[in-house]
Order: structure tokens, then sequence, then C-alpha cells
């Protein structure tokens, strides 16, 4: 696996690369609060299979040796350890803290637990849990039951992606008012941009009802987007506080529905016991490595295949798709090798933080758009919106690059 699956053979040549952003699972994950889980779960990631050998880059993309980067001794599980010694301990684990955060969950969720802290924090470990459990039966189906593999995951990531949405609205919101807050400062949101005017209007333009974010005089633009900054965030406050009431809701009805709890008895199950595919028990842990090698195999194509920096068009949303595959992807890569190796692998650290920025940012330019799309508001209301918008597309551009930035294997870029 890139820094992962060198799993294979530990004697491959290494590629060194210090990691960037925040440790890895050092705190609350940002891919928790997904709502993109219900429209692309990690187990509905697009199966294209490995590129072909011929495509893919080669050099410093041979798997790097972690020894010594991982709690196991070694780079591998010890010879003679089988297959299912070293899954079923994994999904077990993360059984169990399923079950414990559900547990906690409940007792959060109590009238005394006034703030919802508690809840929250749980809610957060009860999706990690989920989203691993999923992911890893996605990755390693060959080796469990295909028919009991693909039933849970589907339902676990039907929950993850329900309790994700009040979470993701709510960040959302902060994200957005907090933009809204410093592009009506002293500083002109067209001073932000990184792009000249040509560039910007080479793209598909700012979504429809977005109002011109476009360079205008200084006098006016500050006054425009003053008048309009607080009747645009009123407009966003009511709209996603609103969404996240609607999301908080649906979470409540999920937790106390017989398919919720249906899962929970699957997944208490599982901590005790981990169907496996006939003929598995026994195999050497060999057998993990081929499928943890199609998911890094996947990640590196979807990589390579990212459009170059010279064709990106900053107000093209069709163009974000293939960055949110990659992070769907780069996530499946980073729990399979939590499996193999024991520990997430630590040079992605900051490549998955910047794939997560550009989602919060594309996800919140979307937002505003929607909210421009609103009739009967004012020019200035519109117009602030616009900019808002323009200010989150170019959040997304930043994003992209510190990506390319922070990969460590530069061969599987796409150069422009």
């Amino acid at each position: 696996m890139p820094g992962g699956a060198g799993v294979r053979r530990p004697d491959h040549q290494t590629t060194t690369r210090p990691a960037a952003g925040p440790a890895a699972d050092g705190g609350p994950e940002k891919t928790d609060g997904d709502p993109e889980t219900t429209r692309n779960p990690a187990n509905e990631v697009r199966e294209t299979g490995p590129p072909e050998a011929g495509n893919l880059p080669t050099g410093n993309l041979q798997p790097k040796n972690l020894q010594g980067a991982n709690p196991r001794p070694g780079s591998l599980p010890p010879d003679g350890v089988s297959a299912d010694a070293v899954l079923a301990p994994y999904l077990q684990g993360q059984a169990a803290d399923f079950l414990r955060s559900l547990r906690l969950h409940r007792e959060h969720s109590a009238p005394s637990d006034a703030n919802g802290q508690g809840a929250e924090a749980a809610a957060r470990a009860l999706r990690r849990s989920a989203r691993r459990i999923s992911g890893s039966l996605h990755t390693f189906r060959t080796v469990l039951d295909p028919v009991w593999a693909d039933h849970l995951r589907t339902e676990l990531a039907w929950l993850s992606g329900t309790l994700a949405r009040e979470h993701a609205y709510a960040g959302r919101l902060t994200r957005l008012l907090d933009a809204l807050h410093q592009l009506s400062g002293a500083t002109l949101p067209a001073a932000r941009g990184a792009k000249p005017a040509s560039k910007k209007s080479a793209g598909a333009g700012p979504s429809p009802g977005v109002g011109a974010a476009g360079p205008a005089p200084d006098a006016q633009g500050r006054a425009t987007l003053g008048v309009g900054a607080a009747r645009a965030g009123a407009l966003l406050e009511r709209q996603l506080t609103l969404a996240r009431t609607r999301a908080h809701s649906a979470a409540l009805q999920a937790l106390g529905s017989s398919r919720f709890h249906a899962v929970a008895d699957a997944v208490a199950l599982l901590a005790s016991e981990v169907p496996l595919a006939p003929g598995t028990t026994g195999r050497g842990a060999e057998a993990l490595l081929e499928p943890a090698e199609r998911a890094e195999q996947r990640l590196i194509g979807a990589v390579a295949a990212l459009p170059p920096d010279a064709s990106a068009e900053p107000y093209n949303e069709a163009q974000d798709a293939p960055w949110h595959q990659t992070r769907l992807l780069l996530r499946l890569h980073r729990y399979a090798h939590e499996v193999v190796l024991g520990a997430a692998d630590p040079v992605l650290t900051g490549a998955g933080h910047a794939l997560d920025l550009h989602r919060d940012a594309a996800e919140a330019a979307g937002a505003a758009a929607a909210a421009a799309r609103t009739p009967r508001i004012a020019p200035a209301t519109a117009y602030a919106l616009g900019v808002l918008h323009a200010d989150q597309r170019h959040e997304v551009e930043a994003a992209r690059a510190v990506f390319r930035e922070t990969w460590p294997y530069a061969a599987a870029m796409t150069t422009p």
C-alpha cells in the first residue's frame, strides 16, 4: 500500500516524506460528520478494479518499509499467523467500541444532559466504529461470508450517514458564518482571489441564482457586501438550522427504529464471532494482502486520474466528483492499513486532511449557492452569497493544491 501494504515485500524500495497536518486519529476525525456517506458510502465505492499495470506510476511509488512505524513488531504479521487471527480481533474490537459508544450515547441523551456534548461525542465515536467496520467488510469481503458482509456494511452505511447529517449541517453553518464575517471586513473579497478574472470566466460560473462575485469598485463593493452580509448570514442560519433540526429528528427516529436494533444486534454478534468465508480458517495472513493491495491500487489510480491544475475550472462543481472519490478510497486504504499493520499510515495524514477540507469547502459552496437561489431575496443579499460562494470555491482550489503538496508519492500525480 502506498506507505501501507509495502506489506507484501518488506524489502521494497522506500519513499520518505514527512507527513503534514494533524496526527492521524489524534482526535475527532474530520471525516466524522459525512453527509456523503449516504450518497456515496464507503461500501459503495466504485469498483473499477486495479488500474492497468502499464498505467501505474513507478519508481518512488514502491511501497515503503514500515518497520518500527506501527505497534506490531515488523511490517507484517508474523509467519504462521492466520488471516482470521488478524482480521477477527480488529472487527471484534471495532464492534466492542460501537457497543460502548451506543451505551454512552443512550446515557448522555437523557434530559439531564442539557448541553448534549456527551451525546455528540458518543455519536462521533459510534460513526467512527461503524465506518471502520463497514470499510473493512468492503475491502476484505473475499475472506468473509459475502452475504453477511454485504448486508451489514449496507446497514452500517445507512446508520453512519443518518447520524452524520446533523453534525455536517452544524459544521457547514459555522464555516459559512465565519467566512462571511471575514469577507465583510476591511479586505475586499476580490483581493482574496488567487486567479485572475479571465480564469474565473473560463469556468462554468457561479451556480444559477448566485449574485455576481466579480471585482467591484472598492467603495461600492464594501458597501454592498456590508449591507448584504448580515442578511445572508441570517438566511444561511435559518436554512441550515432547519436542516440540522430535521437531521436531528431523523437520527432520533433511526435510533429508535427496528432497523437500528437489528444493526445493533448484528454488531453485538460480530463482537463475539466473525463469519468467515468457507476455507478461510487456517489460511495465512497473506490472504489479507491481496485485497489490501487492491485498495491501494484503486487509490493510486484515482490520484493519477485527478484532473491536472491546468484544466481546473474554479466554478465547475462537476470536477469535484473525482476528488470526493479519491477521499473515500483513501479512507478505505487507511482502514485496510489498520487491519494489516495495526495502525494508520502516517505519511498520508496530510493528504487525507486536505481532502477533508476540500469536501467541506465544496459542500459549503453548494450551500451558499442554494441559499442564493431563494426567491425574492434582496440584490445585496444575493451579492454577499455570491461572494461567499466564490470564496469557498477558492478554498476548494487551495485544498487541492495542499493535497498535491502533501501527497507523498509525487509520481502518482497527474502533471499539467
